[in-house]
């Protein structure tokens, strides 16, 4: 699933793929926006972490869950 993070004073996005199911990345957003001054911390597919102040954080889009991409080319 691809998620999208706005960052405050950043002319760009941060896009990556994510294996976490949907509802777990909304409760992590949660809860850092929650605690105001936090860190939302999310993995991306390769088991690597994201971490955003929470209190830069703009927008966060959160895509549906995508199926195994296979091929070069667009359909």
């Amino acid at each position: 699933m691809e998620v999208k993070i706005g960052v405050q004073h950043a002319p760009r996005e941060i896009v990556f793929e994510s294996k976490q199911a949907p509802d777990e990345v909304e409760n992590a957003v949660s809860e850092a926006l929650g605690r105001g001054s936090g860190v939302l911390s999310l993995a991306d597919e390769h088991g690597r972490k994201i971490l955003v102040p929470a209190d830069r954080i703009a927008y966060v889009e959160i895509g549906e869950v995508s199926g195994r991409k296979v091929g070069f080319g667009t359909i």
